[in-house]
């Protein structure tokens, strides 16, 4: 079934386009989006995205005609879109706070902004994220990852293994950049993302993401090295995909991944083994793959994400 065929209530969304893949799953629901859009397209007003199949419901409206839009509620992603939202609506609005990120810093310390207040709803991607965080009086919610299903196009015919990053520079020891030459040095690597270019591995830069969801199945298996991340989509893009998993065994991700979906780890020698066997016997990594994609599915599929929603905005 269509997620956009059920009955719900019509609710007008305030959302900044700030996770392009998480805001691609998000803007499939039954509502209407109102995505601002600021000159040159910053990062306080990106409109649509240009490399997402977004749906018509999603529409850019500029940020100084933003008054003029019914919006019911606003979806916030950073501190600052409190303000935004109010000083461009020019009015009040009930709103949610989507935390998709990690605590930074003294972890176990580490207070979320929304912390000292209680009449936001702070909704967390990830269990792990409302574990680490400390929430202060905020009362919050935890709505899974849900994303639209790619299709099984994997096809492993490249015994080389895929990743998926944005800035692996910027981010080398929390994306797990640095133990890359030890995987590589068992099994060749494509690497996929943002600002991929210049790395000593082949590269594919900001590739459209149904492009890069075919070139991606085409490669062996896959290759989470994060360290530390709420629980990165690519990871469930590729598990959905059919890819065998390989990554390390943190965050998240030790609860995404089956043991019969791929290898998880601390230990970086097991992974490139891992890798490695994958790479060697396509029947073992075809049949992993399998279960990666199911698991995926029951889990993380976009009909109970998006119902996950409704119910959240129904209520507020």
């Amino acid at each position: 079934m269509d997620p956009r065929d059920r009955l719900e209530p019509l609710v007008r969304v305030l959302i900044w386009h700030v996770h392009g893949s998480w805001t691609s799953a998000f803007i499939r629901g039954a509502h209407e989006y109102v995505l601002p859009l600021v000159p040159g397209r910053g990062p306080d007003g990106r409109g649509r995205a240009a490399t997402f199949d977004w749906p018509d419901s999603a529409r850019e409206v500029r940020w100084d005609r933003l008054r003029d839009e019914p919006v019911d509620v606003a979806v916030y992603q950073r501190p600052h879109e409190i303000d935004l939202a109010r000083e461009w609506l020019g009015r009040p609005v009930p709103g949610v706070y989507v935390e998709h990120n990690t605590p930074a810093g003294d972890v176990p310390r580490t207070r979320h902004p929304l912390a000292g207040r209680d009449d936001i709803t702070l909704v967390h991607v990830t269990h792990f994220n409302e574990l680490y965080w400390d929430n202060g009086r905020a009362p919050t919610r935890v709505i899974e990852h849900g994303i639209p299903d790619p299709g099984h196009l994997y096809t492993g015919e490249l015994p080389r293994a895929g990743v998926v990053v944005n800035e692996p520079v910027r981010r080398t020891r929390v994306a797990g950049t640095d133990l890359l030459p030890r995987f590589a040095a068992r099994v060749p690597l494509d690497v996929f993302g943002m600002k991929v270019d210049g790395l000593p591995y082949t590269t594919h830069e900001d590739l459209p993401q149904h492009v890069m969801h075919a070139e991606l199945a085409r490669r062996r298996a896959y290759l989470h090295p994060y360290r530390w991340t709420s629980l990165g989509l690519a990871l469930i893009e590729a598990m959905t995909l059919g890819m065998p998993v390989v990554a390390l065994a943190a965050t998240e991700a030790i609860e995404a991944v089956p043991r019969e979906a791929g290898v998880l780890s601390t230990r970086v020698s097991v992974l490139a083994d891992a890798l490695h066997a994958f790479a060697a016997d396509p029947e073992s990594a075809a049949q992993a793959g399998k279960a990666a994609r199911a698991a995926a599915l029951s889990r993380y599929g976009l009909a109970r994400f998006l119902s996950d929603w409704d119910r959240l905005l129904a209520e507020i």
